[in-house]
Order: C-alpha cells, then sequence, then structure tokens
C-alpha cells in the first residue's frame, strides 16, 4: 500500500488527542520495567482529561494491565503480538501481507519521518509499528501522523476487531487510537471493506469480503 493520500486535509489534532496517542503508544510497547514503571503515569494523565469515549477506553484498559503481575504481562504480551500474526501491530501487514509492495509502503512511510526530520534507531521496530506510528503522530508531527494513521485506518479496524473477537483488553487502546480520528469505527470486517473503498485492500484479515 503506497501513501498517496498524504497531502489531504485533516482536522487539527487536540491536545487531548495527542496525549491518548502517546499514551497509546506506551500501552502497546513491550512491558519491560521503563514502560511498566510509566502505567501510573499514564493513568494520571488519562485522569486529567476531560470524559470521552478515547480517554474512557484508555483508563480501562490502563487500570486492568497495571494490576497484572509483570511477569504475566510479558509473557501475555509475546504470546499476543509477538507470536501471534493475528494480532500484528505492523500496519503495512493487513494491507500487504508478506509481499513485494510492503517494501514500497515501509520506504514510504520512512520517507516520511525523515521529512519530518524523525528518524529511526537500528534497534526500534519497523516503521509501519504502530507503537512508532503513534509516537510519531503524538509527539514530531500530529498533522502528517494523523493523516498517516487515516490511510491505514482499515489496519487499525481490523486488529481492534481482532482483539475485540479474542477478548483481549488491549481492544480498547485501539478503540482509543481511533476514536482520534475522524468518523465513527466500522462495526465489522465488511465494513471495513467498505471503509476501504475500491479497489480493495489486500488485507490479511479481509479474506473472505474481498
Amino acid at each position: 500500500m503506497m501513501i498517496t493520500k498524504i497531502g489531504r486535509a485533516v482536522p487539527k489534532t487536540s491536545q487531548a488527542d495527542r496525549l491518548i496517542r502517546q499514551a497509546a503508544s506506551w500501552a502497546l510497547s513491550y512491558p519491560d520495567e521503563d514502560v511498566s514503571a510509566r502505567l501510573p503515569q499514564l493513568v494520571e494523565v488519562m485522569d486529567e482529561l476531560p470524559p470521552g469515549e478515547g480517554r474512557d477506553a484508555m483508563l480501562r484498559f490502563l487500570r486492568t494491565w497495571i494490576d497484572v503481575p509483570a511477569d504475566r504481562r510479558r509473557r501475555d504480551y509475546i504470546e499476543l503480538f509477538d507470536l501471534d500474526r493475528n494480532y500484528a501491530l505492523h500496519l503495512s501487514y493487513w494491507t500487504d501481507g508478506d509481499t513485494r509492495r510492503r517494501g514500497q509502503a515501509l520506504a514510504d512511510i520512512k520517507q516520511l519521518y525523515r521529512t519530518s526530520g524523525f528518524l529511526l534507531t537500528d534497534d526500534q521496530e519497523l516503521p509501519d509499528h504502530l507503537t512508532i506510528v503513534l509516537e510519531f503522530a503524538a509527539v514530531v508531527d500530529p498533522q502528517a501522523g494523523s493523516r498517516l494513521l487515516q490511510d491505514y485506518r482499515p489496519s487499525l479496524e481490523l486488529i481492534r476487531l481482532a482483539l475485540a473477537d479474542r477478548g483481549s483488553p488491549f481492544a480498547d487502546v485501539l478503540v482509543a487510537v481511533c476514536s482520534t480520528l475522524p468518523g465513527e469505527s466500522p462495526k465489522d470486517r465488511a465494513a471495513v471493506q467498505a471503509l476501504a473503498g475500491p479497489p480493495p485492500i489486500e488485507a490479511v484479515g479481509l479474506e473472505g469480503y474481498r
């Protein structure tokens, strides 16, 4: 999937949306000691925001996740996101799978980051990993980040639906992220396909809906 809509206008990103995206980036990161130590702070930040779908969803997740013992937290994260592609956090995987087109999508995102002065280090995730995209959208360039998230809205919604089907508390993090974008979330995968529009995206999560 090439990023072809990056110049279109998007609503100005509010401070609350930026904070929600930053909290979501931490929440979706591997829960090492540093990430785990930040969870109480994230709760405090979300508590200070006015009630809303995104803020409320983030608080639900954080209050659940913070009560999980540290060793189980790490184990559950690895089993969910590292060992099962059904919940992959790499956005272009959902649109391009493991194809040659994905290489171009990754290059496009990396170039977008460079244009905004956002350089990834060798030890970071691939540029389409949701934690990286959210950090970019929260801290570096909220407008370009919003457009990038909107371009990959079908991927976000598919991850959200997959996590909800599993009954994972992480579904609330995706609810929070999607709440920072225009429009309501699709109710099911068929509606995600309609959101993607013609021609149908070759999304892993949309097999059977093409």
